[in-house]
Parts: structure tokens; sequence; C-alpha cells
């Protein structure tokens, strides 16, 4: 058993002062996972046990673990310059890096603003939204729509315009305007809509403008949207969905937020998956992957448009983080795109994606699996009481089966990954990009072992 350096076993230092994020204190009563090492796919415990990570820790390392290039290059950059804030000045690596996503990014997306994170991504882009429309003589443009089940950030306005109910109970009352549409759970459709999936997504695409017409567009600033929407179980978008919503958002002067926190640097399989799937926003949300976990950044990338009334005269954003651009995450982001384009890991993934689906649609076989969804490396798994009517389970059943059995039966067998019940009790996977084969039978061989003992618990 590991100690701290003031003597005490790191498990009782972590019961008494940690606090876990979304984590349910009581549990570590019965001890603390501690992950103490990381090298490719797998990890280590702080036992020495090994588990292939399934989730790239959560959602973040795309590159994989252990890559010294991108330590070295946050260790090059510390010794030069560690700290500078881009509150009226700018250092070489937030220049250049701005530059390259802007590069990367689709149509005239041209101007990155840092943050540190995804939630302030998104605290960013609401703010700049309502920001632009009081520029341009449409004050009363703020309120944001949003989806169903939809996370995007646990701010005060990102959780506002996050869709599950659960989360934002007890931080009551959150910031008004935040309204809510269907999602593209296609398992989930109108029965008379499940078999035609264009069908189903202009029908949802459709709610959005009904929701703007029912607060009046003349109010409506946003919309936001995730490429593949990840609470509730990665839900694709039907063929048509965004080319229809691109539409309406024009058709009512709507800016159309691209929240790519999880789906951006290849998770799906470009740099970002609104080129995936075909659509150009008005604004782009990341973080996570941008560095692979290696060091925290976010950013928001704007239209031309959304810039304009800042670039000339007196106006300013008045909105900024004090490490939002910190010269050492953008170093470390440097050198992570590097690597992208030296390995042409997003060439790895839509080559190894149709392998990475049909080897988790094998597990469709067994009783309780439902369906399998995803794009890319992104993929859940929706756990089912019976297939043939598709009945789910109640809340009791989905926390004996997710907190009481197959969270730890997963871990113990080897896979880290997510046992979710926001929404639809599911299963989550998004293992590093890098992985292949024979990474995609090691997580569904522990998968279809634990879900057939899961089935026989019940």
């Amino acid at each position: 058993m590991s100690t701290t350096p003031r003597g005490t076993e790191r498990s009782e230092a972590a019961k008494a002062h940690l606090w876990g994020h979304f984590t349910r204190q009581s549990a570590w009563d019965h001890g603390v996972p501690t992950i103490v090492r990381g090298q490719g796919h797998h990890i280590w415990d702080d036992q020495g046990r090994k588990y292939i990570d399934g989730l790239s820790g959560l959602f973040v390392v795309q590159a994989g673990h252990g890559r010294t290039e991108l330590a070295e290059a946050a260790r090059v950059q510390a010794e030069q310059l560690a700290f500078f804030p881009l509150w009226s000045y700018a250092h070489p690596q937030a220049i250049d890096l701005a530059e390259r996503l802007a590069a990367y990014a689709p149509g005239d997306l041209n101007h990155v603003f840092f943050t540190t994170g995804g939630g302030e991504a998104v605290e960013t882009a609401w703010k700049l939204a309502k920001n632009y429309f009081k520029l341009t003589g449409k004050p009363n443009k703020y309120k944001v729509i949003s989806r169903s089940i939809a996370y995007h950030g646990t701010t005060h306005g990102a959780l506002s315009i996050t869709g599950l109910p659960s989360l934002k109970q007890q931080f009551e009352p959150l910031v008004p305007g935040a309204h809510k549409v269907p999602n593209t759970n296609e398992y989930r459709a109108p029965e008379h809509l499940r078999d035609d999936p264009k069908a189903f997504g202009r029908w949802a695409a459709d709610r959005i403008g009904d929701a703007i017409e029912m607060e009046g567009p003349d109010s409506v600033a946003a919309v936001f949207l995730e490429p593949v929407q990840n609470a509730g179980g990665c839900f694709p978008p039907p063929p048509g969905y965004f080319e229809r919503v691109r539409e309406i958002c024009d058709q009512y002067d709507v800016l159309l937020v691209s929240d790519e926190v999880i789906c951006a640097f290849g998770r799906i399989g470009s740099i970002f998956a609104c080129d995936d799937f075909g659509y150009v926003p008005d604004m782009i949300t990341c973080a996570k992957g941008m560095t692979s976990g290696y060091s925290p950044i976010g950013a928001l990338i704007a239209s031309d448009k959304l810039y304009e009334p800042f670039r000339t005269g007196n106006a300013s954003f008045a909105h900024g983080y004090t490490f939002g651009g910190h010269p050492v995450s953008a170093a470390v982001a440097n050198a992570n795109l590097d690597l992208f384009e030296r390995e042409g890991i997003t060439a790895h993934v839509k080559e190894s994606a149709p392998a990475f689906r049909r080897t988790l649609e094998g597990l469709l076989d067994l009783p309780i699996v439902g369906d399998v969804r995803g794009e890319g490396f992104f993929y859940g798994i929706e756990l089912v009481k019976d297939k043939a009517t598709r009945e789910t389970f109640d809340d009791d059943e989905s926390e004996r089966l997710l907190r009481g059995f197959l969270s730890g039966a997963l871990y113990e067998a080897g896979l880290y990954c997510r046992a979710d019940d926001r929404g639809d009790p599911v299963i989550q996977l998004a293992p590093p990009l890098t992985c292949g084969q024979a990474e995609f039978d090691e997580i569904t061989g522990i998968l279809r072992g634990v879900l057939t003992e899961a089935w026989a618990r019940l």
C-alpha cells in the first residue's frame, strides 16, 4: 500500500481529503480505485493490475498513454515560458495553435478563443452568441436550444444547456432561456419512424424549428448540438439531419454551435466531426483530445461573421480565463497534432471504424444487448430486459445492474469503460484512436463474459 509524503496510506488520505468528481463518496468506503500508470492502450492500478482503457480516460487520450514526446514538449515549453496570459498579450504557442485550428476548421471559422476545458468553451459560446446579437442590433436574442439528455458541461450556463434533469435539480435556479428538443436516439424513435432513418432525421430536426417558433425567432440566439450525442449512449445523426438543422438556423438567423468537446480530434474520424457529417456550424467548441489529455486546454472557434463586430473600434469580448491558452498546454496541443499528422491517426480511425463496429455488433446475439450504436471510435451499447419489445430497466433495476454489478465487474475483468444510466442503461466505449483489431477483440471478449453473467443474475 503506497503512502503520501505525510505518511498516510493513500486510500485513507483520499477518503479524508479528496473529493471525487461525479462520485458517490460512500463508494470509496470499500476502496479507492487508484490508477498509477498508463502505456499505450492500457492502465495499471496501485495493486499492479492491468486494464484496457476502453474510454480513453474520459474520451480524452486519443494518442494513447505514455507518449514521451508530449511530455517532452511540456518540459521544453515550461523551461522557456511556463505561463503568460492572453489578456492583451500573446505568446507563440497560442498563435501557432490558433492558426492551426483555424486551418482544420471548415468554412470561415477562423477565430480561436482559448479556454481550459470543454465546459468553459460551451459557456464562452453562449456568451459570445448573446454579445454578438447585442452588437448587431438584436439584443433580445439570448435563448438557446439543445437536446434532451445531452450533456454540455457543469458551469451554470453550460449546465442550463445540458438536458439531464438529474444533474440540474440541486443547482437550480439556473441561467434562464435554455430549451430542449428531442434527441436523435433512433432506437427509441416514434414507432412509425424507426425503419426510416431519413424521415426520423427530418422529424427530429423539425422539432428545432418548432421550438424556435414557440419561443419566438427574435429571442433565440443559438442551437447547441453534438455531432454524436454522448449522454444516453452515443446517438449519431440520422441522414439529412444536420443539413436540415443548418437550413432552420439560417432561416431564423440562429447560430449553430457544434459542441465537439468529445467528438473532435479524430474521435469520429476527422479533426472536426462536423466535416464527417457534412455541415458547417457558426461555432465549434472543443477540448479533450486536443492534447490527448497530456495538459488541459479547450477552445471556441468562431466564424468571420461572429468576429466582425469585434474586429475594429472599441468593442471587446469582455470574457476570459487566467489559464486559457496556457503556453505549456498549447505546446502540448501542437505536439499532439504533429503526432496526429505524422502517424495518420485520423486516417487510421476512418479505416478501422468499420471493424470496430462489426466486432461490437457481434454482441447483439446476447439477450441483454438491445442496440449497438455510434460512429468512429465512439460507441454505446444499450441494455434491455426484452429485445422484442425494447423494454428497459426501471430505476431500481438500473441501480442494481449498473452500480451493483456491471461497473465493478467490468473493472475487475480488466476493462475500464462507462456503465451509464443517464437515459436508458448503456455501456459506453471510446478507446484510444491507436487501437486495432486486437484491442477490439479484447474489449468485446470482456464485455461478452460480463454481460452474460449480468443476464444470468437478472
